[in-house]
């Protein structure tokens, strides 16, 4: 196993800058908040594993990986001649499962990694498993499928906010998730580990996240062309290409992730929809212009109130434009760390008030029916054209969620 060198100018250790965001309340993975309580983990901690929600859709879920080069950006990290080179992963609603194996909620090689790097490399037990099937035949109707591309946040990986993709493709999207190069975990097919370089020069800015949203609208594109953008050219699943409607694409992403969608979605009009969760809207000019087409913002601690940045992307949103809140969530709250963390903190012993100092004050079984709800309803509408009630005001089933004037 290689694994891409860790590079800073400061000199910190990735496993420092993790405990140092800990510290600040910032959001950071399992592992880095779990860690502490892993000095004295109980016996049977081994022999437990962690589970996602399953998805409430009528389809079971299939997925691929893919390994897409974009020979239009030089890559002058990797060096000379290469290119921009990452990792997506398409989710997709199956046909059938039987016989396909059940993916892992991160590649084996990049949990390693990352929990090497933390110090506490015992919680590889404890990672989940998805819903989603490894090669399953793609479940073909007489329409294609709508697209959705998803941006991961800063040091975060592309499985990060499973709960939302499987929930999509069990309902029938086509769900991209993104790998972005030197701002993640991941394994590529040569076996290859990359972790998060901490380096001003790496190209993890969020127009580098947006540039690649933008790439991978055209590998989408390809694919509904049945063509295979796979760098290696490998086997993709029955009934994969062809399949997808590149009409009815969409995009979100969580905290830069978000900040990327808009920026994306400003830059492209291929992306009908857009959704940020908890995005930041760092100042960046190309968050300037006027959109108006559809945009929704799931907010918790980066909101309009707080954060001039928000209120002045808001204020530049011409179309339909929805805002929402829910009431004791924290920056993690709109991801799997709702689902996970509360296993972690019943396993060891937490109080209360230790985990919602993690996770906020937002019943974590509420929050999860949230990201599952809230996402699908706002893509039905816009890329389905399917109005869903749950977007026209405050709902009795979900009475945290405040809609924001």
């Amino acid at each position: 196993m290689t694994i891409t060198p860790f590079i800073s100018r400061q000199g910190l250790t990735r496993r420092r800058m993790l405990g140092a965001a800990l510290a600040a309340g910032a959001a950071v993975p399992l592992a880095a908040v779990a860690g502490p309580a892993w000095a004295d983990r109980p016996a049977d901690a081994a022999s437990t594993r962690l589970v996602l929600p399953s998805p409430t859709g009528p389809f079971p879920v299939g997925r691929v990986e893919l390994r897409l080069v974009d020979g239009a950006r030089p890559d002058n990290i990797a060096g000379p001649g290469r290119f921009r080179e990452l990792m997506a992963t398409v989710w997709y609603p199956a046909r059938h499962v039987d016989g396909y194996p059940v993916a892992p909620w991160m590649p084996a090689g990049a949990l390693e990694a990352f929990l090497a790097d933390v110090g506490f490399s015992a919680l590889a037990p404890l990672a989940p498993s998805t819903s989603g099937h490894v090669g399953a035949p793609v479940r073909r109707s007489n329409r294609r499928l709508p697209v959705v591309v998803f941006s991961h946040g800063a040091h975060s990986h592309q499985g990060d906010h499973t709960t939302v993709v499987q929930e999509l493709a069990g309902h029938g999207y086509a769900v991209v998730t993104i790998a972005h190069p030197y701002d993640t975990y991941t394994v590529f097919p040569d076996g290859r580990v990359t972790v998060p370089l901490f380096d001003r020069e790496a190209p993890t800015r969020p127009g580098d996240f947006a540039a690649d949203l933008r790439f991978v609208l055209d590998c989408v594109e390809q694919l509904a062309a049945g063509r295979n953008p796979d760098a290696d050219r490998r086997e993709l699943p029955a009934g994969l290409l062809g399949s997808l409607d590149p009409r009815r694409m969409g995009a979100f992403g969580w905290s830069k992730g978000g900040t990327a969608t808009a920026c994306a979605t400003l830059a492209d009009a291929r992306i009908r929809a857009g959704l940020s969760l908890d995005g930041p809207m760092q100042m960046n000019p190309r968050l300037a212009g006027d959109l108006d087409r559809p945009f929704m913002m799931m907010s918790a601690e980066f909101t309009r109130a707080t954060d001039p940045p928000v209120a002045a992307f808001w204020s530049h949103l011409r179309g339909w434009r929805l805002n929402l809140q829910a009431e004791g969530a924290a920056h993690i709250s709109y991801g799997d760390n709702e689902a996970l963390f509360p296993q972690v903190a019943r396993l060891y012993g937490w109080s209360d008030a230790q985990l919602q100092d993690v996770i906020g004050t937002l019943d974590p079984d509420q929050a999860v029916r949230i990201q599952q709800a809230y996402p699908l309803a706002f893509f039905d509408e816009h890329l389905r054209h399917r109005p869903r009630h749950l977007l026209d005001g405050p709902s009795p089933a979900f009475p945290a969620v405040t809609f924001l004037p």
